[in-house]
């Protein structure tokens, strides 16, 4: 693999029955990029990230994911192995935050932490440095109910990095805000990941959005059409 190279995807194939949701795709991305992933609806992106993130498995392909204690082969790892990489290794942050509306702004954030099996007291006062980081000292007790769209996708942002995570994998983070609100919150995540010097790889329809990444890649009808800074692997990178 490529020195610089975190996350590494050679010939992925994904079907869902007759329909071919990734057919074939290669996909190099280096440490500390901010990869923008695009297309039309039914492009296959959303499952070209569900894959590099081990929620899905591929049909065919492999995926490499290098993290600080050394290169995962995801494709070849089992259900309860990609779970444990996805909560250890890996942030997420989605349109909707999917973030739990009983818990407290702090407890959602320290979840992952917790679930790693760090002590409660560790883990808050790690997500509490997260949440302060992100402007919402002060509302650690708050339930989503009581806090704006914004506020929430930065609660998500701060779950998102609790772990330290290598790679973080947002769809359509900013999807449902308004312009302001959505230029704040991409830059309060693009400065949590990158920022520093972690790795960032975002599904989205904005345009706008996408101009404040340093790549752009573009898929249709699950292939890759256009890569503004490609990465090119042979098989050799992720034997």
């Amino acid at each position: 693999m490529n020195q610089n190279t975190v996350l590494a995807a050679t010939g992925i194939v994904k079907t869902y029955g007759p329909t071919v949701a990734l057919g074939g795709v290669d996909l190099g991305i280096r440490a500390g990029e901010s990869v923008a992933v695009m297309g039309p609806s039914g492009s296959g992106k959303t499952t070209l990230l569900h894959c590099l993130s081990g929620i899905l498995s591929p049909d065919q392909g492999r995926i490499t994911l290098t993290t600080d204690h050394g290169p995962v082969h995801v494709d070849r790892l089992g259900t309860e192995e990609r779970a444990r990489l996805r909560r250890e290794q890996l942030g997420f942050v989605f349109q909707q935050g999917l973030l739990l509306p009983e818990l407290t702004a702090l407890e959602n954030a320290a979840l992952p932490l917790m679930l790693a099996g760090v002590g409660r007291r560790e883990a808050e006062a790690r997500a509490t440095g997260w949440l302060v980081h992100l402007g919402l000292a002060g509302l650690e007790g708050r339930r989503l109910g009581e806090m704006s769209g914004g506020q929430v996708q930065r609660i998500a942002i701060a779950r998102s990095q609790v772990t330290n995570a290598v790679v973080t994998f947002a769809d359509e983070p900013t999807g449902a805000l308004d312009q302001q609100t959505s230029s704040e919150v991409l830059g309060a995540l693009l400065e949590a990941t990158v920022g520093r010097g972690r790795t960032l790889v975002m599904v989205t329809h904005d345009e706008h959005v996408a101009a404040r990444c340093s790549r752009t890649v573009r898929l249709q009808d699950g292939q890759v059409i256009s890569d503004s800074q490609p990465l090119h692997l042979t098989l050799g990178d992720v034997a």
